[in-house]
């Protein structure tokens, strides 16, 4: 039998039918498959997390079908309780596949603890951005004699003398002992020095 008899033979296009139909059949069951395994076209909403606590958050991410991936805490916001969520990755609203994970950063329970820079023997001007700058805030002034004008001369915290190697939670207030530029004890010289008046000697009668 030549090769054109055999092609259009009713043998060769049955086997031709077959494998079309098979292709067709095995292209429909992998379509299947992949609806059910993927889900598709269905899709889970990410619920708003933020301000939550972890167990609350858990629970609405189960309840939606989701799993929790916790980040490593973020800088402490006072705006939001301690251990709260305070961002969220997909925002709130996205849709999303399910068992999707949602990576959540919490609010640590504190401000991290930073090293005092040290200010003794600088001038208010100076300390005052240094503070600032390494983030602490600026808390009481209080002003003895020396002769070294608004020049820092002891650092407080809560009443206790703290010194540059001490460490303290961010935005802690720090206060100052200044300098209000007198000799010490130039105060009590001048007290003794001020003048007196008739009213402060008692003269004799005579003389009154």
């Amino acid at each position: 039998m030549s090769i054109i008899k055999f092609l259009s033979s009713k043998t060769f296009l049955k086997q031709i039918g077959i494998a079309v139909g098979a292709i067709i059949v095995l292209t429909i069951i992998l379509m299947k498959w992949l609806n059910i395994s993927t889900n598709h076209g269905e899709f889970e909403t990410v619920p708003n997390l933020t301000g939550k606590s972890i167990s609350v958050a858990e629970m609405e991410l189960k309840n939606n079908n989701l799993v929790m991936q916790i980040q490593d805490s973020a800088n402490y916001n006072p705006d939001y309780p301690k251990f709260s969520v305070i961002e969220q990755e997909p925002v709130a609203g996205t849709k999303v596949k399910e068992d999707r994970k949602i990576y959540i950063t919490l609010n640590p329970s504190g401000y991290r603890k930073i090293l005092v820079p040290n200010l003794n023997e600088k001038t208010l001007r100076q300390a005052l951005p240094t503070l600032e700058a390494v983030g602490f805030q600026l808390g009481n002034r209080t002003y003895v004699d020396n002769i070294g004008k608004d020049v820092v001369l002891k650092m407080l915290h809560k009443g206790k003398e703290i010194h540059a190697d001490t460490k303290l939670p961010k935005m802690s207030k720090i206060d100052l002992v200044l300098g209000n530029g007198n000799r010490p004890g130039m105060s009590t010289e001048q007290d003794s020095l001020a003048p007196i008046s008739s009213e402060d000697i008692d003269l004799p009668s005579d003389l009154n």
